[in-house]
């Protein structure tokens, strides 16, 4: 104290003095460090006294405090600065001349910080919300117009393959939701700031699902500024405010995503596996149904063997189907040999009644792009591709299809006696009527699901993993048991990645064959089988199916027989 109270009075001398006194004697201000306790002072000495007495207790109760604040000062660091701040200050750094709304604007732009981190640095910089919120959103929508256009050409979809196939596993919610609610679901997915959200993800989902431009920028945009509010509200209110906003959003969504779902029931015969009245031919070769597509979209991996599409077709209700049944397609144009109308081709319905919506306004076409390699070109010979195929695959959202049908019976399910064990045996697409019996039994809330109690056993053939078709789908029915027990059972026959017993390739034949037994035994009790896919999978089946009753003592056309005759054997081949 005796050393700091003198140095802290000289450092203080230049802005302290004390108030003039009482005295004609004394009219002078005196700084602090100058006044004196002299006898000779005359009668203000104790005045002077009393100011001195109050001012030194002062000066040393923060004498020790003012030290130390001193030495922090001395030694404080640079503050900590938020991801956002230090992207605005690298922005600023990298472009001087940028004015704080342009890099606000820009911050806004990016990838991943996207509008959820340009408003809290745009309030962080001082800038009014007013400011802030509009110009972080038109930053956040700037680069979304662009990449849509930019994704319709193939080399940057190319490019961008990984982040789509990425933002496909992200997507999941929008992919599952019903067509006429991928709108809310969209703009839900991009409006609650999450990691893996957003506009970017957002738009890149929106392709991958084949949404239009205008649909997909609306949904963005409303999730923007959703995402905008909610961002505001945490930046100004805290948490509360944020877990506020965020449940407002919830209750707004939910309503319209899931408000107005419809339980599975309203496109059931009475009883519900009454078969008397499923529709025939509704629409025929001459007046055709024009229907209009809703998505297209590829389902196979990049070293499948050819393209294949999951094509989603609107009909409004007026072309209704049940499982198993198929679609005439009539594609555009004419004939080059004699300038007749194309004919139809039909194609094996991949959806429920129901439709991927579960409205009952859609249908599902699994199509494999048709191809032919031309040995002497060294590749594909575009006169020889498969006109309706390519056709269909080529298709985008709003293109008009002209069908007719549903046609068939054939494959129809037995539903009147829920124990019944179904044996389900394809080739590549020959997998579209079965999709429609799996989510009948497994995915919707469908009568014949509540009653379901058998065994739905799926044997697929395709060439690699590459190409196997819906696989998440069978994996999710697999794990969504009926509650009378009824299950669904998965075997895969890979041509390229797996050997048969004898050492050959894994063929369909070869996978059902392992199991011969198993399949006999069903057979014998009542089970259903079912071929679907291309003809050349019969012989070999056929083959195999001798081989084992030969081993058994049957006779194989009299076992045949018994089934076609009890109907428990369905062929659909092309």
């Amino acid at each position: 104290m005796k050393f700091t109270l003198p140095l802290l009075l000289v450092a203080c001398s230049d802005a302290f003095t004390v108030p003039t006194l009482p005295s004609t004697a004394h009219s002078r201000s005196v700084p602090l460090y100058s006044l004196k306790a002299d006898a000779s002072s005359g009668p203000q000495t104790g005045i002077k006294r009393k100011y001195l007495k109050k001012v030194a207790k002062t000066v040393a109760a923060g004498s020790m405090v003012i030290p130390q604040a001193a030495f922090a000062a001395a030694t404080k660091t640079e503050p900590t600065l938020h991801t956002g701040q230090k992207i605005a200050k690298a922005v600023s750094n990298a472009l001087p001349c940028l004015p704080q709304t342009g890099v606000l604007a820009l911050i806004s732009a990016m990838p991943v910080v996207e509008l959820r981190g340009a408003i809290p640095v745009g309030l962080w910089m001082g800038l009014p919300l007013s400011t802030v919120f509009p110009l972080a959103i038109v930053g956040n929508m700037a680069p979304i117009i662009p990449m849509l256009l930019l994704l319709k050409s193939e080399p940057v979809q190319k490019l961008f393959a990984p982040l789509l196939t990425r933002a496909e596993s992200k997507a999941g919610s929008i992919i599952n939701a019903p067509a006429d609610k991928q709108w809310a679901a969209l703009a839900l997915f991009v409006g609650i700031p999450l990691p893996g959200t957003g506009a970017w993800t957002g738009a890149l989902a929106a392709f991958v699902l084949g949404m239009p431009l205008l649909t997909s920028l609306t949904a963005i945009f409303a999730g923007v500024v959703s995402a905008g509010v909610i961002m505001s509200a945490i930046t100004l209110s805290g948490k509360k405010g944020g877990i506020a906003a965020l449940a407002a959003l919830f209750g707004y969504a939910g309503t319209k995503i899931l408000g107005g779902s419809k339980k599975q029931d309203f496109l059931e015969a009475t009883p519900y596996y009454d078969q008397s009245t499923v529709p025939v031919n509704t629409y025929k070769n001459k007046s055709p149904f024009t229907g209009k597509v809703v998505s297209t979209k590829r389902i196979v991996g990049p070293k499948a063997t050819g393209e294949t599409c999951h094509i989603i077709i609107g009909h409004e209700g007026k072309m209704p189907y049940w499982e198993g049944q198929s679609y005439g397609v009539i594609p555009p144009g004419n004939r080059e040999k004699d300038g007749k109308p194309h004919s139809v081709r039909l194609y094996s319905i991949a959806s429920s009644r129901y439709g991927d919506d579960m409205t009952g306004n859609t249908a599902s076409l699994c199509v494999r792009r048709a191809t032919y390699w031309c040995p002497e070109l060294k590749a594909d010979d575009p006169a020889k591709a498969g006109i309706c195929s390519n056709f269909l695959c080529d298709t985008s959202p709003g293109d008009e299809v002209k069908m007719t049908g549903p046609s068939g019976k054939v494959m129809l399910m037995p539903e009147e006696d829920p124990k019944t064990d179904l044996i389900m045996v394809a080739t590549g697409t020959g997998i579209a009527p079965y999709r429609g019996f799996i989510r009948r039994l497994f995915e919707e809330d469908t009568p014949a699901r509540a009653a379901y109690s058998g065994e739905a056993w799926l044997f697929l053939g395709v060439a690699n993993s590459d190409a196997l078709l819906y696989d998440d789908e069978w994996q999710s029915a697999i794990a969504k048991p009926t509650v009378n027990g009824g299950k669904l059972r998965l075997d895969y026959a890979l041509s390229r990645e797996a050997t048969n017993k004898k050492g050959g390739k894994m063929y369909i034949q070869d996978k059902v064959e392992e199991y011969a037994d198993e399949v006999f035994t069903k057979l014998d009790t009542g089970a259903h089988i079912y071929f679907c896919g291309l003809k050349g999978m019969m012989p070999g089946i056929q083959d195999m199916l001798k081989e084992v009753c030969t081993n058994k003592g049957i006779d194989y056309d009299e076992w045949l027989a018994g089934l076609k005759k009890n109907k428990q054997w369905h062929v659909e081949v092309y």
